[in-house]
């Protein structure tokens, strides 16, 4: 499916992006978010951006967001499992 943002036409520029550019990282930033709030997976929103999983999880720092985002007693519970 698709959907339509308008923005201002010299906003890419301002950004020193291309409109393509610009575009692109406006989508992945839609994509950390939702990830980061954790409506999707990281796959999902990988496929949104037209990536693959791991690529999309090494980008995340760019954004500040943690690609394993556990509670303490989360990852105590994941070592103790392992």
């Amino acid at each position: 499916m698709k959907f339509t943002i308008s923005y201002p036409k010299m906003l890419p520029d301002a950004l020193q992006k291309t409109r393509d550019e610009f575009e692109q990282d406006a989508k992945m930033a839609m994509a950390v978010k939702l990830f980061e709030m954790k409506q999707i997976s990281s796959g999902l929103a990988a496929n949104m951006v037209g990536m693959n999983r791991v690529s999309f999880l090494l980008k995340l720092h760019r954004y500040g967001v943690y690609a394993i985002d556990l509670e303490k007693d989360e990852l105590l519970t994941d070592i103790e499992n392992a």
